[in-house]
């Protein structure tokens, strides 16, 4: 069975412009994302899916591999569907652009758990220890059934905690985070193009909501990893410090 990995890369990000091209130890995010996902032997081709010519010259010129995708695409699933017909993969990863310190076990241990349960979508979860967490928006909360399966995705905590202060809402239960990593079925992706637009992906601006509103499952695989997406110049920072602190690159 063959496996490929796509990685998103739109160089005009609001918050950060051209953050895929940044430089992190002499070289640029989107290349240490790419060595990330290209140490799991599980996955059998890694495409960068990017709408700049900038971006597509900067990755063949290390030898990696792009494909130019339209400007109109909205969301990373968006771009990495519209290359579904490139390749003859039956499961396809999509792994975030900015994610330069993305686990590569992750990426094994969603690849495994795939196999054996071969659903419409897999994600990663973290459990999430601290308040600050909690309500932080950038951190999209997931609510889950007994077998994993995802119920729904939110920037607000859920669940509501009726009958506790908002401060001790984690002790009530465990709460879930999200790591923008999915696994799509092929034919997941190959309907993209014909699933309906969603209010709830609207309302949220999280992108997997499309495909739970028009009834596909997605199953959540438990992670210790907790992401760090590079969204603004001081997460750049603490990304290069990091580096610098643990010898990466």
């Amino acid at each position: 069975m063959s496996i490929c990995a796509v990685i998103p890369a739109r160089l005009n990000s609001k918050r950060l412009p051209q953050k895929v091209l940044a430089t992190i130890e002499g070289q640029p995010m989107l290349w240490h994302v790419w060595q990330r996902v290209i140490q799991c032997n599980l996955i059998d081709q890694v495409i960068v899916a990017t709408d700049s010519e900038e971006v597509l010259q900067v990755v063949r010129g290390w030898g990696g591999e792009a494909r130019m995708t339209s400007s109109e695409c909205q969301s990373g699933s968006e771009r990495v569907a519209s290359l579904i017909k490139e390749f003859e993969s039956e499961l396809i990863i999509n792994v975030q652009g900015d994610e330069p310190l993305l686990d590569t076990h992750l990426l094994e241990a969603l690849i495994l758990t795939w196999r054996s349960l071969r659903c419409d979508i897999i994600t990663p979860v973290f459990r999430l220890q601290r308040a600050a967490e909690l309500w932080n928006p950038s951190i999209v909360k997931v609510a889950r059934s007994h077998q994993g399966r995802a119920l729904y995705f939110s920037r607000h905590p859920i669940p509501f905690v009726r009958d506790l202060p908002a401060e001790r809402w984690l002790e009530a239960g465990p709460f879930w985070g999200h790591v923008g990593v999915y696994g799509f079925r092929r034919d997941v992706l190959e309907a993209y193009s014909s699933l309906p637009v969603s209010q709830l992906e609207q309302a949220e601006k999280l992108e997997q909501l499309r495909f739970l509103e028009a009834g596909y499952e997605i199953f959540t695989v438990e992670t210790t990893y907790h992401p760090f997406a590079v969204d603004t110049p001081e997460d750049l920072e603490r990304v290069r410090q990091i580096f610098a602190e643990e010898g990466r690159g």
